[in-house]
């Protein structure tokens, strides 16, 4: 059927050349078959005179192949328009058997199959099988042929199957079904009819593998050509039909010997096609390894294989529920990665290292595109998700005043670690880092994303790649730096918060209680809070004052926490009601875990107790000053506060000891003044603990750490502008935030904050000194009352007694009474403070020996006191 074999081939060319775009050429062949690029009437001259020769060995006459073509033509030109459904029934139709049809039966004809997504795919249904023709159309028994015409007629088959068809004597397998996607990604099998001659049957099979493979790769083509699979997948299926296109040339040029030249046997034509089957095998193992990462072959039930949990939150937000059962597609770095370990492991095959390394050039364009976008103007444009940076995009910059687990910062941008290709392991923080640095000057207008990127390398082999990412990375720094540093002033905001939340320089603050005492002593539920912001904004406005030339002090906000200090810390400690992820990565590294701590006394905190700072920070500082950090600054301030108020409550206290006349009176009963004396020994030694306590904390915790964050700082700025080259850049926006973040846990660490051992036992000691104080009034009183010289002059001035109205008659029992109170505070106090001391003694030891300096100021308050139960080093820490 000569004929017939050359409108396949002339129709199997143009339809393959409708596909391709007009500008490409095909390369020669690696073999030594002359060119044919001939004019068509030389092409045509060679076609009739081998149909004249053919003829006379075909078994069918020159009219029934004449008839036979005009019968294609016909069936070609009217193509009904079926649907899937019907294209598969027609499939089942026709494995009928034939024995029961006649020839006018047998009604070949085309269809239309539905479009898909991808742009070049075959939309005509397979031909029919050879097997299922009609007796009166199979051929000549090969055994019935001579053996040149046997060589002749496979030869011819030969060129049919090596374009994806059946041939007369060479077929597919019965158990191959062409309209089923999967058996044509794996490859059909054929089988010669038999009475060919063994010699021939055996070089025939070794090529039929070439027409397997060619097959295979068509239908991956088809497949991977689809919108999901993305563009490095998409590139990935060019370059593979470049490959084919030249085996497509090398069938045309073979198919002009076989016309042109008697001598051609089948064994010049097993050695013009070694080369292209070794190259065809290349190309269908990496195809099957790709099909297999997509369990398109193969099930793959490794949970590792499904999808990530982020990925699954995303398609919700978004409001897509369909696609969260289909499988992980091999696309992206993924299938970079295949590529770049098939090629490392095919080194040493010098054809093989050649084709891979094109491969790897041509899909990872794709990427480097995306690549270059995100280092040059940090954004992503990966509509198919097969970057190696992944984009929440329902993390939103509106939100960081809310956001007190830093999601914006950590979770917006984060790395697809499994699509990571081989090439970009090594530098993947780099990427991540610089394309969230250009992301952050870009939402402040620093960046021209409508700027092309030049100079920039276009694939993975480029000499210059990490040059590029490196480069890219010091530019981004350095660029974020300057804007954090310089143009938004962040040193002059740290230095606004050391102000307002540690109380540096404060004589605004002491101001400011001293307004709003009146309603400071109110339960916190009953704190009027707009009164206080208006009392703190006349503080900070007050001329002279250290507030009023700073040019932040807009953005301090006054605020009441109905939770306890005590309690807030401890919740922190515990992790409770904190993003666990970010509790894991930030703060909680450095605390130790406590039991739950109760919350009761948080119904009477009054005030003072609840009293704390907001404050308002602008983006971009607001990612180095964020929420967590902020809850930092809060931290300390509550702390530094209660030390200052209960400091106040302790001075007040020596304010009525002086005044009261119960106090300075000298008393004629010893015991009186026995108790006097113990009872301003208590006092001044809680406020001698309460001074060094709050000196440490201030003087030697807070202010050597920020100087030392402040000479890192300008350490930057010098590195920044002494004229180095961007990639000599030893200084990131990370390390900066690092800097910061390591500042404020070094200081609540050291403020014995972090500790749940050191937070009871502060707690109670300053609960004590508190309770203390505030039983001043009520001590008068009773000393007052217990008094007989107080009792029995009249003489004495009633306004001199505070808080009370009149002198209280004497009662002898109340002097017992006033003992056993004091006892009670001398005991509290002595046993927490020795406990307080053992407990930082064993941390000095084996933590930090920065509570060495602590224990030995703290050691004065201890001095003087009538004692207290002794406790040893496992008693401390219990």
């Amino acid at each position: 059927m000569p004929e017939i074999s050359s409108i396949r081939a002339a129709s199997n060319a143009e339809r393959y050349n409708s596909v391709r775009p007009p500008n490409e050429r095909s390369r020669a062949s690696a073999t030594s078959i002359p060119d044919t690029s001939k004019t068509h009437s030389q092409r045509g001259f060679g076609i009739n005179a081998a149909d004249r020769r053919l003829d006379k060995r075909s078994p069918f006459s020159a009219a029934e192949s004449s008839q036979q073509r005009g019968s294609r033509q016909r069936d070609t030109v009217n193509v009904p328009i079926r649907d899937e459904g019907s294209r598969r029934n027609a499939s089942g139709a026709t494995k009928r058997s034939s024995a029961d049809r006649g020839p006018d039966s047998w009604d070949p004809h085309a269809s239309l199959i539905a479009t898909t997504s991808a742009p070049l795919a075959c939309r005509i249904t397979a031909p029919p099988l050879s097997s299922l023709a009609p007796k009166e159309l199979q051929p000549q028994p090969l055994n019935g042929l001579t053996l040149a015409e046997q060589e002749r007629a496979i030869l011819d088959d030969l060129l049919f199957v090596f374009m994806g068809f059946e041939g007369q004597y060479v077929r597919f397998v019965d158990l191959y079904n062409p309209s089923e996607e999967i058996e044509r990604l794996a490859g059909p099998d054929f089988h010669i009819l038999p009475g060919l001659d063994p010699s021939l049957r055996d070089l025939a099979y070794s090529m039929l593998k070439i027409a397997k493979y060619y097959i295979a790769l068509e239908a991956f083509i088809e497949v991977q050509s689809r919108e999901e699979f993305g563009t490095v997948n998409h590139a990935l299926c060019a370059s593979i039909r470049k490959s084919l296109k030249d085996f497509l040339v090398l069938v045309a040029q073979i198919e002009h010997q076989i016309l042109t030249n008697d001598d051609f046997t089948l064994h010049l034509l097993n050695l013009h096609t070694k080369p292209t089957s070794h190259m065809l095998f290349q190309l269908y193992s990496l195809a099957q390894e790709i099909l297999k990462k997509n369990s398109i072959l193969e099930e793959d039930e490794d949970p590792d294989d499904m999808e990530d949990v982020e990925n699954i939150i995303d398609r919700l937000r978004e409001g897509d529920s369909a696609g969260l059962g289909s499988r992980k597609v091999c696309k992206g770095g993924n299938v970079l990665g295949l590529i770049t370990n098939r090629l490392s492991s095919m080194s040493g095959d010098p054809a093989a290292r050649t084709l891979l390394t094109t491969l790897l050039r041509e899909s990872s364009r794709p990427y480097m595109n995306m690549l270059n976008e995100w280092l040059h103007h940090g954004g992503i444009r990966d509509p198919h998700s097969e970057f190696l940076i992944r984009e929440q995009k329902s993390i939103k910059r509106e939100g960081l005043e809310q956001d007190y687990t830093d999601e914006y910062w950590e979770k917006r941008y984060t790395i697809r670690d499994a699509d990571v290709p081989p090439q970009l392991e090594g530098v993947k923080e780099k990427v991540l880092l610089a394309g969230k640095y250009l992301n952050v000057v870009r939402e402040c207008g620093g960046v021209d994303i409508s700027k092309e990127v030049r100079d920039v390398p276009l694939s993975f082999d480029d000499q210059t790649f990490l040059e590029n990412v490196n480069n890219a990375y010091a530019n981004a720094n350095t660029s974020l730096l300057t804007l954090l540093l310089t143009t938004h002033s962040l040193p002059a905001r740290l230095r606004s918060l050391k102000h307002y939340f540690f109380l540096d320089r404060s004589d605004f603050f002491s101001y400011f209680l001293e307004l709003g005492t009146s309603e400071l002593r109110k339960p916190a539920k009953s704190v009027n809070t707009g009164k206080l912001q208006s009392l703190l904004d006349i503080v900070l406005r007050q001329p002279g004052s250290v507030a009023a030339e700073d040019p932040f002090k807009e953005d301090v906000k006054v605020q009441m926490n109905e939770i306890g200090l005590t309690n807030w810390l401890m919740r922190i400690v515990n992790v409770t009601g904190l993003d666990q992820d970010a509790a894991n990565t930030g703060m909680t590294n450095l605390l130790t875990p406590a039991a739950p701590a109760s919350a009761t006394e948080d119904k009477e905190i009054n005030g003072f107790e609840a009293l704390v700072f907001d404050y308002a920070v602008p983006f971009p500082l607001s990612l180095v000053i964020s929420r967590v950090t902020l809850t930092r600054y809060q931290l300390l301030f509550r702390y530094l506060l209660s030390l200052r108020h209960l400091e106040t409550l302790l001075v007040s206290s020596w304010t009525d000891h002086s005044k009261a006349v119960s106090w300075r009176h000298r008393s004629s009963n010893p015991r009186i003044e026995n108790w006097k004396r113990r009872a301003w020994t208590l006092r001044a030694r809680m406020l001698v603990f309460v001074q060094q306590l709050l000196y440490f904390c201030t003087a030697e915790v807070i202010e050597p750490n920020w100087q030392s964050l402040m000479a890192r700082l300008n350490e930057r700025q010098e590195t920044r502008g002494d004229g180095e080259p961007p990639s000599a850049a030893k200084r990131t926006v990370d390390e900066l935030m690092q800097d910061h973040v390591d500042f404020l846990a070094t200081c609540l660490k050291e403020c014995m904050l972090t500790n749940s051992k050191l937070l009871r036992i502060n707690s109670k000691v300053m609960t004590t000194c508190s309770t203390f104080a505030n039983y001043t009034s009520s001590l008068s009183r009773h000393l007052a009352a217990a008094d007989a010289d107080l009792s029995s002059s009249s003489s004495q001035p009633q306004s001199n007694l505070r808080d009370s109205s009149a002198v209280p008659a004497h009662d002898p029992g109340r002097l017992d009474k006033i003992f056993d109170t004091l006892q009670r505070y001398e005991d509290h106090f002595n046993r927490h403070l020795k406990i307080l001391l053992d407990a930082l003694n064993y941390l000095a030891a084996t933590e930090t020996v920065v509570f060495l300096g602590l224990c030995a100021r703290l050691s004065t308050a201890s001095e003087g006191g009538s004692g207290g139960p002794a406790g040893d080093i496992a008693s401390a820490m219990g």
